[in-house]
């Protein structure tokens, strides 16, 4: 059957993306994409699109804000800017977006049935469908604002759609996956989760087969006007329950801007620390010959190459990508614009290379990840108040920026270079 794949709670966040983020994100959205592509092929890419907790944590090794709603708007805007120029070499189509784009969808869709002969007016349908269940057969709280459907050349396809409870404060991203379609409307979820929001309305569950069935005599029998005046006179307490169904992946992001020790496996990221020191001289200076790579950058690559290779179980704790890159609101650290340009560089590098059939880059990557799975067993480091420290302490070295502006020098390192603050 068709399959929602997981979703997400997340605090709701406004503003915008800065272009120098946006622009940037673009670029290493698209690179991530395509090694992705070239290692696993297109169906593994929408598979992980549709994983919830891959999809915050590619978000967050982009410099994204590592918690939030806006992780989907910029990561879904980002893919559309950067693939769509290339659909038609990795035949992978980015539609939709938030508001008025969202709604533009289904025209895409129909414009791209005929470019690349798939069924256009039936993958319209499904996006209209898809949108619906999320918004009028399951009533939870949340009102739909984004809708992005990621199809491919031969007509799979993925939706993340998100949606805004404005009074709680919070969003909800529901992610779909077309394989095994069957019905959008008996059991399509293996399951809905969320916080805690009260009795929520699902016709789309198996069990309601007969209340579906039911309202449909009745508004044959009764007519509208006659059904509205039954419901006014209904006790309002008397609601529709959801009973229990079982997990599916389920993500749930603390409402709290700083990334704390709890938010982060610090096995995991010692891992990552400890490969890049090991590997990362052999592996990138000396086999990229890109000038400047150095130890900072390759710690990022290392977490890139975790979202290229990593499978589902390892992205429990998305927090940890925000590490490779920073946030723009300084959360954890201001972004280190040299070590991003450098990572897009290595990045888009290996990518290259692989197109023509030298893929001694990417298989460097490839060790990388897989060293730092065997040292995470074993290694210890500093704890992640010293890793951020330090971050402030340089970021100004590194290009550090925000929506804030340009970092300046830490006081301990102007006194150091005997200036006032």
């Amino acid at each position: 059957m068709v399959q929602r794949a997981g979703s997400a709670d997340l605090p709701l966040h406004g503003g915008r993306v800065p272009r120098w983020l946006g622009e940037r994100m673009t670029r290493l959205g698209a690179v991530i994409t395509e090694a992705i592509v070239i290692h696993y092929g297109r169906d593994e890419l929408l598979s992980r699109m549709a994983h919830p907790f891959w999809f915050q944590s590619f978000g967050a090794v982009m410099g994204m804000d590592w918690h939030s709603s806006g992780i989907t708007t910029s990561v879904i805007g980002a893919l559309k800017r950067g693939l769509n120029p290339m659909a038609g070499e990795l035949g992978i189509h980015v539609c939709g977006g938030r508001g008025r784009h969202s709604r533009q969808t289904p025209d895409e869709l129909m414009a791209i049935g005929n470019r690349v002969g798939i069924d256009g007016a039936a993958l319209a349908r499904t996006s209209r469908l898809v949108a619906k269940v999320d918004s009028a057969a399951v009533q939870d709280g949340f009102d739909l604002y984004l809708h992005g459907f990621i199809v491919t050349d031969d007509g799979k396809w993925v939706v993340v759609q998100q949606g805004m409870n404005g009074g709680k404060r919070q969003a909800r991203r529901y992610h779909w996956h077309s394989e095994g379609l069957r019905s959008f409307v008996d059991s399509p979820h293996s399951a809905i989760e969320g916080r805690g929001q009260g009795n929520i309305v699902n016709l789309a569950d198996h069990r309601a087969e007969s209340s579906r069935r039911s309202q449909l005599d009745l508004l044959g029998a009764l007519g509208p006007d006659k059904i509205l005046r039954e419901v006014i006179a209904l006790e309002p307490a008397r609601e529709m329950k959801n009973a229990a169904q079982p997990l599916l992946p389920h993500l749930i992001m603390p409402s709290h801007h700083d990334v704390r020790e709890k938010d982060v496996d610090m096995k995991r990221l010692h891992g990552a620390l400890a490969a890049a020191a090991d590997r990362g001289p052999k592996d990138f200076e000396n086999l990229l010959l890109i000038p400047g790579i150095g130890a900072r950058t390759v710690n990022a690559l290392a977490m890139v190459a975790e979202v290229v290779h990593g499978a589902p179980c390892r992205f429990s704790d998305p927090a940890r990508f925000s590490l490779a890159h920073g946030g723009k609101d300084r959360h954890p650290f201001p972004v280190p614009i040299k070590v991003y340009d450098e990572t897009i560089k290595v990045m888009r590098s290996a990518v290259g290379r692989a197109k023509l059939g030298r893929e001694e880059e990417l298989q460097a990557l490839r060790r990388l990840d897989d060293q730092s799975r065997q040292l995470e067993r074993y290694v210890t480091g500093p704890d992640l108040k010293e890793i951020v420290a330090g971050e402030f302490l340089r970021s100004h070295e590194r290009g550090g920026r925000s929506v804030f502006g340009w970092e300046q020098p830490a006081r301990e390192e102007t006194e150091r270079l005997g200036r006032k603050p």
